[in-house]
């Protein structure tokens, strides 16, 4: 006898037995027939019809004084759309059914869930779960199970515990598979989770275009997928991953819902090709009446079932089994009388939709199973708007050949490891809060770790160091931009574990420039980086700028005592000298007989007065308190010109100035020199293209030790005349020499350092933001600056090199005029106060010098005159004076001089007269 015999033996028995049954308790039973729709040839199909029976007997044997009773009708849909809706309309029709359980695919149920309405039959599904099934656009449509939607947030919470950033779904190329992508991607966009690629496979695909997408998939970067298939196309799929070597370490696999819920139906051998993977579904509370149910169905069921292993529990086919019971309560409480289908056509086509005619119970069985509340095998059975209210999410992790549950996921808290906290626990997507799973390749390492490339130099350790464990050959890794990196890490608001890989070849040696490693990043760049790469925010300094070496050739300078002043300051100086000794010679000359005599003794005395003034040492005394005001003043503005210069001069001998051989790369390349830069960097590219230095004047360095050499040596003896570099590495290498050389010239404009990552993906703006929060954060900072750099100045905006010391400005006019607009001021503010008050009073007035009457010029030529022949009489005074005593121009003229001066000259006497009277 065949299976199928078997099968159709053993419905048969259950039948009879209900109907002998029901016969026994009355006869009189009002029957409603039921249709009910399976692919009969799936291990689905089977198991639920099985399900279905035992519920049918299981309810009326609880509730035998029901007076209604419910009559099956199955037909085979043959898993096929067009098979569903000849069945369902074939029930409707022949059959006169007033509900319809199944079909089992979203596909078929469609297409049924028209006909329901069209002839007002309620069709409940509880294996279909198309999120698009819903009672808005099918009204006579039950989803007596979860939609697919329910999950979607279980998914996301388990994707996002994970740290996650990328997932590739794999998805069937039908309504089951496309209807839960939009769902998927809502969900996933508000965690920052995104698909990079999507793969379709078609149900009716060959292993070879299998295989094809599979080796698609190996070569990208991304290694976490979640697959969304019927259990016959997902069994054939995981054999072909497996073979591939996609189900080793790295690799991580998720299972929704439709294939979770079947594992234990599929076949053993496909089941070790899935070990690692982790599947979510609806979890089912283990009670008594299920435990019974459980003893009861494997006896009944497997024992008509040869070489077929034993399975367990069924979450489809105890949604089955819930609805059949759903269903019988529904149409006791309708408190059905008779029923009938009101024909309106009549047609012997098993098939005219137009005779399929309208149940007139069909509307009221609707609302009764819309309202059914009870507590069934699967759990609480409670339909909101058509459809089962979401409830708890299992995470089970598969290991050789059993499932083993590592936690729960619950709408309201989250995660957890066991079902008893849900109700105790905070909302949570941790996966501290989950069980460690294994991955697939037997590991505990969590699968996807944030592979970072580190480049291998020479110099510059203070940014990124690389030491070699010689016991076991793994890496140290370890510097500034390491620990920027880590503390943005710690920041992020989820996990992103990671490990540091060195971009070496075989020998350990460096593999390749930045550029090639960046390029890594694609196989999974300045100009054409940014094609390849995405750069986050930089954490250092920007730009590019040059460094050179500074000449000191100040105190070989046999004119440096003039360097403090300013010229036009020695010139101001020296003119203001003259200025006061005129103003001296002015007021004293009435009073002082030093600054008389003939006019070439008088203007010697101006000129050695004005002089000696400069070094405060004149010799002429004044008496003239006029006279003295000035020279006080005047003196004061030398004292601070004399500091001024003595401070400036000091400087100029005991500490260095610097002065750039070079200060622009124009000059530079007009010369033909030699230009260095960082080796294996952009900054080459940067000296070529934009620059325009010819390459064959291009020399690469690696080590500040390598920069130091090729400056010191200069371009003419095998060096460079300068070295153009990140700002970053210049100001790290002048923290070390700086003594000697600077940082000169334009700043060229670039991004400064910067973590990269594969164009698109969404850490970039994760680890920007947290980049800028380490790096505002000073304290933060400043402990990880000390640690790399010491006292030495940092990259990260400080200025690390010895400040470019070219030539100190000299001392200006305008740093002292104030000064010398007071003097200016004061001395001829006295002059002006010697001529008002001497000329009127003791000239003009007195003696009649000027007229009284006549023209302003006739008044001034007389003035003129008078003084003329007054200069005269004191020249002729002078030569009569007995000469000046040798002690110099402080020798006071003796009291016979005197004398003798009053007894020759009568002119002289009124000049004595002017002395003695004036003193004061």
């Amino acid at each position: 006898m065949t299976m199928a015999n078997l099968k159709h033996l053993f419905s048969f028995i259950i039948l009879l037995l209900l109907s002998l049954g029901g016969n026994k308790q009355s006869m009189a039973d009002d029957v409603i027939r039921v249709g009910v729709v399976l692919d009969l040839n799936s291990t689905v199909g089977e198991v639920a019809e099985s399900y279905i029976l035992m519920a049918v007997s299981d309810f009326y044997a609880v509730n035998a004084n029901y007076r209604t009773r419910l009559s099956l009708f199955t037909r085979d849909s043959k898993d096929d759309v067009v098979g569903a809706a000849c069945a369902a309309l074939d029930l409707m029709k022949n059959e006169k059914v007033h509900a319809i359980i199944g079909p089992q695919s979203s596909a078929q149920a469609k297409f049924v869930a028209k006909l329901g309405e069209k002839a007002h039959v309620p069709i409940l599904s509880f294996s279909a779960t198309s999120p698009f099934l819903s009672t808005n656009h099918n009204p006579f449509f039950i989803q007596t199970t979860q939609d697919d939607s329910a999950q979607v947030k279980a998914i996301a919470a388990l994707i996002q515990a994970y740290g996650w950033r990328e997932v590739i779904p794999i998805y069937e190329d039908s309504d089951y598979g496309t209807d839960l992508i939009l769902y998927l991607i809502d969900a996933f966009q508000e965690v920052d989770v995104r698909f990079p690629y999507r793969s379709v496979i078609s149900p009716s695909s060959k292993d070879s275009d299998i295989l094809e997408e599979l080796n698609k998939l190996m070569s990208m970067q991304t290694r976490i997928f979640l697959v969304h298939m019927t259990a016959s196309l997902g069994s054939k799929l995981f054999v072909h991953v497996n073979n591939l070597g996609m189900m080793s370490e790295g690799y991580a696999w998720i299972t929704t819902q439709g294939l979770s819920s079947l594992l234990d139906a599929i076949n053993l051998k496909i089941m070790d090709s899935m070990q690692g993977v982790l599947g979510i579904r609806p979890y089912i509370g283990i009670s008594k009446d299920l435990e019974d149910f459980k003893r009861r169905w494997t006896t009944n069921y497997t024992s008509t079932k040869t070489n077929y292993k034993t399975l367990g529990l069924n979450l489809f086919g105890l949604r089955a089994y819930d609805t059949i019971w759903a269903l019988a309560m529904a149409v006791e409480k309708a408190n059905i009388e008779h029923s009938s289908f009101l024909k309106q056509n009549a047609t012997e086509s098993k098939v005219d939709l137009a005779a399929i005619g309208v149940s007139e119970i069909g509307p009221m069985l609707l609302n009764k199973i819309a309202s059914t509340r009870f507590q069934g095998l699967s759990g609480h059975f409670d339909l909101v708007k058509g459809q089962m209210k979401p409830s708890t999410f299992e995470i089970f992790n598969v290991i050789e050949r059993r499932e083993r549950i590592i936690g729960y996921w619950n709408p309201k808290k989250g995660l957890s490891q066991e079902i008893d906290d849900i109700s105790e626990i905070a909302y949570s997507i941790s996966k501290d809060k989950l069980k460690p799973p294994i991955w697939p390749g037997d590991t505990t390492n969590q699968p996807k770790k944030l592979r970072i490339g580190i480049p291998i130099g020479d110099g510059f350790n203070e940014f990124i160091k690389v030491q070699w464990y010689p016991h076991d050959g793994k890496p140290k890794i370890s510097g500034f931009s390491i620990d920027v990196f880590l503390a943005a890490l710690d920041i992020l608001p989820f996990p992103l574990p990671h490990e540091f890989v060195p971009f070496v070849n075989e020998n350990g040696q460096s593999a390749g420039t930045y550029d090639e490693l960046l390029f890594q990043i694609k196989l999974k760049v300045i100009f054409y980086r940014s094609s390849y790469v995405d750069f986050t925010l930089p954490y250092s300094e920007s730009g590019v700028s040059m460094v050179v070496l500074m000449k000191d050739d100040e105190k070989k300078n046999m004119w440096i005592f003039l360097k403090p002043l300013s010229w036009d300051l020695w010139l101001a100086t020296v003119a203001t000298s003259i200025f006061i000794g005129l103003v001296t010679w002015v007021l004293e000359r009435h009073v002082n007989s030093k600054f008389g005599g003939r006019l070439d003794q008088q203007i010697r005395t101006i000129f050695l007065f004005s002089f000696a003034t400069l070094t405060s040492g004149h010799g002429e005394k004044v008496v003239n308190s006029l006279s003295r005001f000035v020279l006080i003043l005047w003196t004061f503005t030398l004292l601070i010109l004399s500091q001024s210069y003595t401070a400036s001069l000091t400087s100029m001998l005991t500490v260095q100035k610097l002065k750039p051989e070079f200060v622009d790369v124009t000059e530079i390349k007009r010369n033909g020199y030699f230009v260095g830069y960082h080796k294996d960097s952009f900054v080459r590219e940067l000296l070529v293209e934009q620059l325009n230095i010819d390459e064959s004047k291009l020399k690469a360095y690696r080590t500040p030790e390598e920069y130091d050499e090729a400056l010191s040596n200069g371009s003419d003896n095998g060096g460079v005349a300068a070295i153009v570099d990140e700002i970053p590495y210049i100001k790290l290498f002048l923290s070390k020499y700086g003594s000697r050389y600077a940082m000169v010239g334009p700043i060229y404009k670039t991004d400064g350092f910067g973590f990269a990552f594969p164009c698109g993906s969404p850490l970039v703006s994760y680890i920007s933001r947290a980049t800028l929060n380490v790096t505002e954060d000073k304290d933060k900072m400043t402990n990880i600056m000390r640690k790399y750099f010491s006292s030495q100045t940092t990259s990260t905006g400080q200025s690390g090199s010895a400040e470019i010391s070219t030539y100190s400005p000299s001392l200006g006019v305008y740093c002292f005029g104030g000064l010398f607009i007071a003097v200016g001021v004061a001395s001829l503010f006295s002059l002006l106060l010697y001529v008002v008050k001497k000329f009127p009073h003791f000239h003009w007035t007195n003696a009649n010098i000027v007229p009284l009457e006549g023209s302003l010029w006739l008044r001034f030529t007389e003035l003129v005159k008078h003084f003329r022949q007054k200069c005269l009489r004191s020249w002729s005074f002078s030569r009569n004076e007995s000469t000046p005593s040798p002690e110099g121009f402080g020798a006071s003229p003796s009291t016979e001089d005197m004398q003798k001066h009053s007894r020759t000259s009568s002119e002289g006497a009124d000049n004595i007269a002017t002395y003695v009277d004036v003193e004061n």
